[in-house]
């Protein structure tokens, strides 16, 4: 992976043999950031915590020190999810939270999330006032050192938390449940709030290393958790990321059910439940399947696009006062439960939909008519593919006119990594295939 020093929409992220999140940059992070935060005149007190990377220690000592000495008060909440940090930011009321991890990615990545003090993503001119601190000097003053403790009760805070998300009416009791927690951040804590709830919990990648995280397992590795479904027989498989802010579902035949889907389920049981004047809009992104935006419009919604990346997702569900979105990968962002995405009570408000109809999911959401959907990724090439020529803006026109009101395409450059990204959405899957690969072709 590149070595990547700006903000992305995930946070800073790098491979841990490259500066980008070595532990001189984590000194150097802590100190802008206690700098910006001090600059503010706030309260002094910030939360980490961090997943299972073998780094993760180091850089959170190094992130610490950095914060002590820019003046700020530590409380490190050590191995628990990122949505957690949210919370536990939000709930005790430190300046603002801060996560180490890098997602979905394999252990040799790492990076930094950053979250405010009402739980939320912090702001870009925040971003950017931490970028502009990088390089700055902050003496060491004995008398104004910050302090460091361990927060002892964050996990049972969370657990406490992702419990009261759930009705106190219904139960998980007589449910089977393989909970796959990607060996990362919601190993220690996702299937106790399972068992809490009355689930019968089998689980499998909760066994984190250090260098596992991520390792087959996980959200973009369902088929261990699809195979472990199957096997013991269980109602529903839940897949979580690293950091534990994804989700994917398998259910008792071993259907795969991603975030769009899942995003369409929570929002027609509050239709369902509540009318449709409670919702009034859904958002989603330009990879949201075009299919669920038009289920999304059946119930008399309006769906709206915004950027890739929950932190745009969710500017645009405050901009519009709405409270659900997401993203296909599994980020699901419900604003009247929590500040961020979080996998384990995106997941529980999808048990609480099935379970108040007594049905099953596939039959649940079987008016959601998804459209055949090919993405595929290409080395970014600075100056030779991106940014894109004539010859491939006329070979998009060509595409789009083929596809008319029946499917789109989309060309990005990711956001975190040196690649371009090239979708198409069809009628047929050969359509689709057909569209991409002409597109590739032309880059």
């Amino acid at each position: 992976m590149e070595n990547i020093l700006e903000f992305g929409t995930d946070g800073i992220r790098g491979n841990v043999s490259e500066s980008a999140v070595s532990p001189e940059f984590a000194l150097k992070l802590g100190i802008a950031t206690g700098i910006a935060l001090a600059d503010k005149k706030k309260a002094t007190e910030v939360i980490i915590g961090r997943d299972t990377r073998s780094s993760g220690d180091m850089l959170v000592s190094a992130l610490a020190s950095g914060l002590n000495q820019a003046g700020l008060n530590v409380r490190n909440a050590g191995i628990i999810p990122s949505p957690a940090v949210a919370f536990l930011t939000k709930s005790i009321g430190a300046t603002a939270g801060i996560v180490v991890s890098a997602s979905h990615n394999k252990f040799h990545d790492n990076g930094f999330k950053f979250f405010d003090s009402s739980g939320k993503k912090i702001s870009e001119t925040m971003e950017k006032q931490i970028q502009d601190n990088l390089n700055s000097f902050c003496p060491i003053d004995p008398l104004n050192l910050g302090t460091q403790e361990n927060c002892e009760d964050a996990t049972a805070r969370y657990i406490e938390f992702c419990k009261s998300c759930f009705p106190r009416d219904l139960s998980l009791k007589g449910k089977k449940i393989v909970l796959d927690s990607a060996n990362g951040a919601a190993s220690f804590c996702a299937g106790k709030i399972l068992r809490e709830l009355g689930s019968e919990v089998v689980e499998i990648g909760n066994e984190p290393n250090g260098k596992n995280i991520n390792d087959s397992v996980g959200t973009l590795f369902t088929q261990k958790l699809v195979d472990s479904v199957l096997n013991v027989s269980a109602d529903y498989g839940i897949a979580l990321d690293g950091d534990g802010d994804r989700l994917k579902l398998v259910d008792h035949l071993g259907r795969v059910f991603d975030g769009d889907e899942l995003l369409y389920a929570i929002t027609k049981i509050r239709v369902r439940t509540q009318g449709a004047s409670s919702v009034q809009g859904v958002v989603g992104t330009p990879m949201s399947n075009l299919g669920l935006e038009r289920a999304i419009n059946k119930f008399g919604l309006e769906f709206r696009r915004a950027k890739v990346g929950d932190r745009y997702i969710l500017q645009m569900l405050e901009e519009n006062g709405w409270f659900l979105g997401g993203e296909t990968s599994g980020h699901i962002l419900v604003l009247n439960m929590h500040t961020t995405g979080d996998g384990i009570i995106s997941a529980l408000q999808v048990l609480e939909a099935v379970i108040t109809i007594g049905d099953d999911l596939a039959n649940f959401i079987d008016d959601l008519q998804l459209f055949p959907q090919l993405l595929k990724n290409v080395p970014l090439i600075p100056k030779k593919n991106w940014p894109i020529n004539d010859k491939f803006k006329k070979a998009q026109r060509q595409v789009t006119d083929r596809l008319g009101r029946e499917g789109r395409i989309l060309v990005r450059a990711s956001g975190t990594e040196p690649l371009i990204r090239v979708m198409a959405e069809a009628s047929t899957e050969k359509l689709a295939q057909e569209c991409v690969e002409y597109l590739i072709s032309n880059l």
